[in-house]
């Protein structure tokens, strides 16, 4: 499983060697899907959102803050543990037949 980002299929300015990065890495993840099948390799990209962190509320003020999350249709930043619950379920035999994905935890920004 790789980590991606909204960044992969929104726009953003300033920002786009960032977002095309992730969008590289949802083409290896298509590859591999095929290249890796007969091995039984399962991959897939997990692309959070804004994530409310520490490091998010020491470097950007509130009022930024509020403007992001005025962006999401959930109406608020995602909590680290709902990324990583995205993550265990990926990396557990609940998702045997899931491969080749691009998982969003954004609360719906990358879809609108």
């Amino acid at each position: 499983m790789l980590t991606g980002s909204v960044a992969s299929v929104k726009g953003t300015p300033a920002l786009w060697v960032y977002g095309a990065s992730k969008a590289a890495l949802r083409n290896f993840v298509r590859g591999w899907t095929v290249e890796l099948k007969d091995r039984r390799i399962r991959s897939n990209v997990l692309s959070p959102g804004p994530i409310e962190t520490p490091l998010l509320a020491a470097t950007r003020p509130q009022d930024t803050i509020t403007e992001i999350a005025s962006t999401i249709p959930m109406g608020r930043l995602g909590e680290p543990d709902e990324v990583a619950k995205a993550a265990l379920f990926l990396a557990s035999d609940d998702s045997s037949f899931v491969t080749g994905i691009e998982l969003f935890v954004d609360g719906g920004r990358a879809q609108i």
